[in-house]
């Protein structure tokens, strides 16, 4: 069991609002499960937005604001609300057992919609750019 689910979510939800999270929360899981909350208790742009601010907010508490990419966190939060994020019926297991694809290789899985070149530009990691190779779902 990682750091990221000992909390329970208002917890976990707490501590990276207040960054009081460990740094090592601050990984690839952390930031699906905090989208994940998001977009269990609000709706799409409310969670996009609360998800986003709070990652650049962490990052730059850490003082990487260079790790912050907004086009990759909404991206990847839009493609999570497709795979059924929003089902209040899943508990973070069920949605991690189900969705298994947002672990192995984000990269790939961004791939299918932006090109490296997009996604890693500066234009990218600061205002969300619209995918580049296929329609977001």
């Amino acid at each position: 069991m990682s750091a990221n689910t000992i909390l329970s979510d208002d917890d976990f939800l707490s501590a990276f609002n207040d960054c009081s999270a460990p740094p090592s929360a601050f990984n690839h899981e952390g930031h699906v499960r905090i989208a994940w909350i998001h977009l269990q208790r609000y709706p799409l742009a409310q969670a996009i937005r609360l998800t986003c601010d709070g990652i650049e907010r962490f990052a730059n508490h850490l003082g990487a604001p260079d790790k912050y990419n907004r086009t990759l966190s909404e991206a990847l939060m839009r493609i999570m609300a497709s795979l059924g994020a929003a089902d209040t019926r899943l508990s973070w297991d069920g949605y991690l057992s189900k969705n298994r694809e947002l672990f192995k290789d984000a990269q790939q899985l961004l791939g299918q919609y932006y090109s490296n070149e997009l996604l890693t530009s500066k234009a990218a990691k600061g205002t969300f750019m619209p995918p580049d190779v296929s329609p977001l779902p």
